[in-house]
């Protein structure tokens, strides 16, 4: 009966952590779309860090309202791992790629991340997925990719570098961040990173406030505003809780969906058509997933 319970509870966790991890995943669906808007009227690094500095203030307001004592000094180099990966590197990184290219060239670089954040939970959350976990991840990165190219993705241009780098500094922040949450919660670990990372992207972020502040369009600040309570905040919430539960790896490939979750949502807000090709690409991405949960 105990082994019964506790494999049923593990179950559990890992579905309840798929869930969540698709939570996380939805909220992100619009970060490179709404970055890319973004940028257009507001400096890359300012939109990339500045992000951050929005983020770190709903952060602390968090931390305060719900009295939330410090973790400790031990743990200060995990959280600047977290937020090196995902509050600066990852911002900063597709922020600039942004400005050289469109959001559909450069999801077929992001369409890597999962693939690139199971390789850093086997690095350093030391977790061992199954051989036919690492096939199905492969199989589903290469459909996203494929994807991507054939809806427009275009020939790899030179910003594909700040991509790579953008979505290496992505995966190592997701499995550390994950670890972490396993004992701090996601949505600790996601403020303290802030908030840490604060003093130090707040002065690149001042430097770059230019006069296209005052000429930047209320589409460009909405943008802004998403990608800072949404993609650099709220988001992880669910995200490091799904991570934590379910283990890295096998969430970190609910990202497959992220493109496509894009797709749709553009198609809901701004009614643009989608071809046959969405959706038998989103099924095998979907297969996939299913296939890896289940080997992992």
């Amino acid at each position: 009966m105990r082994d019964f319970d506790h494999h049923g509870a593990a179950a559990r966790d890992r579905r309840h952590g798929l869930a969540w991890g698709f939570v996380g995943v939805a909220s992100f669906s619009l970060t490179l779309p709404a970055t890319r808007v973004a940028v257009a009227d507001l400096d890359p690094v300012f939109v990339g860090l500045g992000r951050a500095v929005v983020a770190a203030v709903l952060a602390a307001i968090v931390l305060a309202a719900t009295r939330t004592k410090w973790p400790g000094g031990r743990l200060l180099p995990r959280l600047a791992v977290v937020a090196g990966g995902v509050i600066v590197g990852f911002p900063l990184f597709s922020a600039v790629a942004m400005r050289y290219v469109p959001a559909s060239h450069g999801a077929v670089v992001i369409g890597l991340l999962p693939l690139a954040t199971a390789l850093a939970a086997a690095w350093l959350a030391h977790e061992r997925p199954s051989r036919v976990f690492w096939w199905s991840a492969a199989f589903g990165s290469a459909v996203v990719v494929a994807f991507a190219f054939c809806q427009g993705g275009g020939a790899p241009q030179a910003a594909d570098g700040l991509l790579a780098l953008a979505a290496i500094s992505a995966a190592i922040g997701y499995a550390e961040g994950g670890r972490l949450a396993r004992t701090l919660g996601g949505w600790q670990v996601i403020s303290w990173a802030l908030v840490i990372a604060a003093p130090f992207v707040l002065v690149p972020t001042v430097l770059a406030a230019d006069a296209r502040l005052a000429t930047a369009s209320p589409a460009a600040w909405a943008c802004f505003a998403y990608v800072s309570a949404v993609s650099m905040f709220v988001g992880f919430f669910a995200w490091y809780r799904g991570l934590a539960l379910g283990g890295i790896a096998a969430v970190g490939q609910a990202q497959l969906l992220q493109p496509f979750l894009t797709i749709f949502a553009s198609t809901l807000l701004l009614g643009e058509a989608i071809d046959a090709s969405t959706f038998v690409a989103a099924a095998l991405v979907i297969a996939s997933i299913a296939m890896g949960r289940r080997a992992s």
